[in-house]
This record gives structure tokens, C-alpha cells and sequence, in this order.
């Protein structure tokens, strides 16, 4: 049978337009369709929008610190709207360079919401079209309860849209997103309440993170409201009243920030048209090769529940572009030592297992290493925050199946050695390798 398209991606993020643009890089006539700006999540509300604001929020440490190295400077003012509108200027070019760059390799744009007819046919707005193959990728959405006057409250979308800082913000949640939105508010000024269900944020991170951080928290003036969630929300004149479930009243917010998860946008695709499984959450499940239980039909990116980063949607449609396209019979994505990045303050990154995780799956043969200091920068500062770093590991040979660290630089010293855990590189490995001194990392190389 012949089709229009050898391969469309419902979904412009970051996923599938990697796959589609690796596709047609080998030959295949492909197709994106989108209903929103190209750039998906990322892009445009999440991790480029967030990382400058986190930019924003680490100057203002900066100028903080300032003091500590002789330079008399203090921030007369600060304007949100100037960075916003700069911001939003920067991810407009952004949105222009992803539509010219499918324009370049001749993949199609088909923009409007995209769903499946059948297995081979998709409906995008009036008009249909059809595929050989067809890859679900449209990413997810946050999550708003079900409480009285949730509708109050805004979501991590909503911050991006956010005209002016607020004074005073009730952060809701214990993941990532919780905790780098309360960092970057409570570092450009606002006074930030971190409310969470139970005693401790980034629980599925190794302990060492979340109580350095919660430490570091206590001692900036962030604060945490834990053990609790909110049961209504109310307006009046004084701004957003907050109860919560165990009956504290929090007093009133001019934010409240829902970031209590996301829902993948399956739904909206309707898969069952095309006898596509979904789990109870809303999960498309993939096997290896990202192929769902209809064999020409795949999914990838946040739709499957896997790790949810930008850089595994990418990873994960190209590698399955080049299977199907290139000929590498064997190439799909190892979800195994993916690294990740808390754009807290101090920054935190984690690569492989947590402590609990290992012991669960080698028992006594686990031993940790691990450091907490202030480094050279923090010396002078007023305000020094600590660095901790610990490094899992397993066996007689003790390969290093777990990298956990907070602090300045945290994020950007975590790719190198990331590479290191995926090739298996052991504690000697590691010691073996002459410190960069002076510098934060070098503890690394020298635990003991």
C-alpha cells in the first residue's frame, strides 16, 4: 500500500522532531505535526525559559556575595519584566530556528492537534494523512488537584506567563520542578513557602542531596511546610487564603504554584483508535526499540513514563530514526546511568544508583564514599552554602555505580564523569586520575 508519509511524528518537541529530522537524513519522507510553538515543553516552558531564570537567580547570589571579595555593590532593583520580554524574545528565535531546520531537511509541518484514526492515518485539524510509521510524542501537561479554589493556584506553564514577581509564593510539591521554581523566586526576592506531603523533597534522589539542600533552604530564610497538603484555597482581599489538610492555615500568597506533577498528553491522540495500549496512568508502553503493541505504531519521550528529560526524547528518536532508516538493526536507547540535573541553589546532579537503590540490588556489597565541605569560592562569601558529594559502589573491584552531588558547578562537573559510570570506570579508576586543584571536583578523585 502507498502512503503520503514514509514516517509522522505527532508531537513537535524535542523527541519528535529528532526523529523525524533523523529520518529524512536518511532518506524517509517525514512529517511533524504540532498544536503549539515547536520546541515542545522545553523550549518553551521548561528547560530553556527555566534555565534563564535560573541564570537570572544565580547573579543575584552573585551580587550577594560580591561583598565577600572586597567589591562594594548592592542591587538597587531588579527587572522581572526586562528579563521576561528578553527571555521570550530568545525563545521565539528558538521556535524559528526548529521550523527552519525541519524546512532544511524537507520534513513537513503540519501544524494543529494530531490524532489517530487508524494505524496508518492521522487527523490533523480538517485534513488527514498517512504514514507507513507513525511515532506518539507529545509530551505532557502539569497536574492541578481537585481541591476547592485549585483554579487559584497556578502551574510551572503559568510562572512562565508571570508579568511581575510576586511578593509572596506558596511553591505545592516535592519533585524537581517544585524545588527549582522555590529556588529561583526565593533567590529573586520573593518570600517562598515550599509546602510537601511528606518529610522530605527529591525523595526519589540519593538523602545526601535532599538533606543538604534542605539545610541550605533553613538557613536562606526558604521555607519548608512538610508531613501535609493543601485542602482549599480561598480569595480575598488580602490575596490567596491556603489551609491546609492537617487544618494549619498558611496565611495568605499572591502565588500559589501547583507542581505536583504531570499527566502525559496521550489522551488527546486518541490511541484507541488505532488499538494503541495505554496504562492506568495514561502511559503509552514501549519495549526496547520504543515500539508500542500496534508494530508500526512507536512512542517516546514523556508519553512513556521514562525518564523524563529532554535529552532522552532526543537520544530515543534518533536512535530509533536510525534503526528504522540507517540500517542499524540494533540501535535503541540503554535507559541505564542516564544522568540528571536539579537546577537548585546550589545546583545538585545524580547519575546512576542512589545508595538505597544499590544496596536493594547488591546487598553488603555496597560501599559509599562521600564528602561535605565549603568550597574555595564560599571562603569569603556571607552567606557560604556546603558542597556534598558521594560516590557509590559495588564489589571487590568497587565499580562506581552511583555519583550524587550538590553544589556550585554541580551541574556542569556531572557529564564528564558521567561518561566515566557509563564505561564502568571503578574507585581506582578514580583515584588513578590526577585532581584538578584547586577545584570542587577534584574531591572526586581523592575521597577516601
Amino acid at each position: 500500500m502507498s502512503y503520503q508519509y514514509d514516517l509522522i511524528a505527532i508531537g513537535g518537541g524535542s523527541g519528535g522532531v529528532a526523529a523525524a529530522r533523523r529520518a529524512a537524513k536518511h532518506g524517509a519522507k517525514a512529517a511533524v505535526v504540532e498544536y503549539d510553538r515547536l520546541g515542545g515543553t522545553c523550549v518553551n516552558r521548561g528547560c530553556v525559559p527555566k534555565k534563564v531564570m535560573w541564570y537570572g537567580a544565580h547573579i543575584a547570589h552573585t551580587i550577594r556575595d560580591a561583598s565577600g571579595y572586597g567589591f562594594d555593590v548592592e542591587q538597587k532593583s531588579f527587572d522581572w519584566n526586562k528579563l521576561i520580554v528578553d527571555r521570550e524574545n530568545y525563545i521565539r528565535r528558538l521556535n524559528g530556528i526548529y521550523e527552519s531546520n525541519l524546512e532544511r531537511e524537507n520534513v513537513d509541518y503540519l501544524p494543529g492537534h494530531g490524532s489517530l484514526i487508524d494505524k496508518h492515518t492521522v487527523k490533523v485539524g480538517d485534513n488527514t494523512y498517512t504514514a507507513d510509521r507513525i511515532i506518539l510524542a507529545p509530551g505532557g501537561t502539569p497536574v492541578i488537584p481537585e481541591i476547592d479554589g485549585a483554579d487559584l493556584g497556578i502551574t510551572s506553564d503559568g510562572f512562565f506567563e508571570l508579568t511581575e514577581l510576586p511578593e509572596k509564593v506558596a511553591v505545592v510539591g516535592a519533585g524537581y520542578i517544585a524545588v527549582e521554581l522555590a529556588g529561583m523566586l526565593h533567590s529573586l526576592g520573593s518570600d517562598v513557602s515550599l509546602v510537601i506531603r511528606k518529610e522530605h523533597f527529591l525523595r526519589e534522589f540519593d538523602e545526601i542531596l535532599s538533606s543538604t539542600l534542605t539545610g541550605i533552604m533553613h538557613d536562606e530564610g526558604l521555607k519548608v511546610v512538610n508531613n501535609t497538603s493543601l485542602a482549599k484555597l480561598a480569595s480575598s482581599d488580602k490575596g490567596i487564603a491556603v489551609t491546609t489538610t492537617d487544618g494549619r492555615d498558611l496565611g495568605h500568597f499572591d502565588q500559589v504554584i501547583w507542581a505536583i506533577g504531570r499527566r502525559p498528553l496521550s489522551a488527546e491522540m486518541t490511541p484507541e483508535n488505532a488499538g494503541v495500549e495505554v496504562d492506568s496512568r495514561g502511559y503509552i508502553p514501549t519495549d526496547k526499540w520504543q515500539v508500542t503493541n500496534v508494530d508500526n505504531i512507536f512512542a517516546i519521550g514523556d508519553v512513556t513514563g521514562r525518564d523524563q528529560l529532554t535529552p532522552v526524547a532526543i537520544a530515543a528518536g534518533r536512535r530509533l530514526a536510525e534503526r528504522l532508516y540507517a540500517g542499524m538493526t540494533d540501535r535503541h536507547l540503554n535507559y541505564d546511568n542516564i544522568a540528571s540535573v536539579v537546577f537548585s541553589h546550589p545546583p545538585i546532579g545524580a547519575v546512576g544508583l542512589t545508595e538505597v537503590q544499590a544496596r536493594e540490588k547488591f546487598g553488603d556489597t555496597v560501599k559509599c564514599y562521600q564528602a561535605t565541605f565549603t568550597p574555595m569560592y564560599h571562603a569569603f562569601t556571607p552567606h557560604p552554602q556546603k558542597t556534598a558529594m558521594k560516590l557509590v559502589v559495588v564489589g571487590e573491584e568497587e565499580r562506581v555505580v552511583g555519583i550524587h552531588l550538590i553544589g556550585a558547578g554541580a551541574d556542569e562537573m556531572l557529564q564528564g564523569f558521567a561518561v566515566a559510570v557509563k564505561m564502568g570506570a571503578t574507585k581506582r579508576d578514580f583515584d588513578d586520575t590526577v585532581a584538578i586543584h584547586p577545584t570542587s571536583s577534584e574531591e572526586l578523585v581523592t575521597l577516601v
